[in-house]
């Protein structure tokens, strides 16, 4: 049966934007480490609702991997192996974006969110034609 008509090409583009920013900022001489998760976390937030929709399936507006995570594996149960990653990078879809005086990412986890991201979109882009 032919898969539906629809724009989840579009969703792993704008993935590819934030993964263009992170790279842009790696170059920088200071890196924003928050940005770089923040960024991270938008590319596996795009990159997850690009299979939702692939499979026809309604998106809610949630920035919660964990949530879009378990509507993919309701489609396809051996992704539950990127549980740890979304759990992780969840957390930087707003904290990130505003000052705390007790967290501020380092380079480690900084390097840590763009691997994880990065493994999200292995999985997922290789179940999409």
């Amino acid at each position: 049966m032919p898969a539906p008509k629809t724009n989840y090409r579009a969703w792993l583009q704008k993935a590819e934007h934030d993964f263009l920013n992170i790279a842009n900022n790696l170059s920088a001489a200071e890196i924003p480490w928050d940005t770089v998760c923040f960024h991270a976390q938008q590319a596996a937030e795009k990159i997850l609702k690009a299979f939702l929709i692939y499979h026809g399936q309604p998106l809610t507006r949630t920035h919660d991997l964990v949530a879009l995570l378990a509507a993919c594996v309701g489609i396809d149960p051996t992704l539950v192996v990127l549980e740890y990653d979304c759990r992780k990078l969840t957390y930087f879809a707003v904290s990130s974006r505003y000052p705390d005086d007790l967290f501020e990412p380092s380079e480690l986890e900084g390097r840590e969110m763009l691997r994880a991201a990065r493994r999200i979109q292995v999985q997922i882009v290789a179940r999409l034609p």
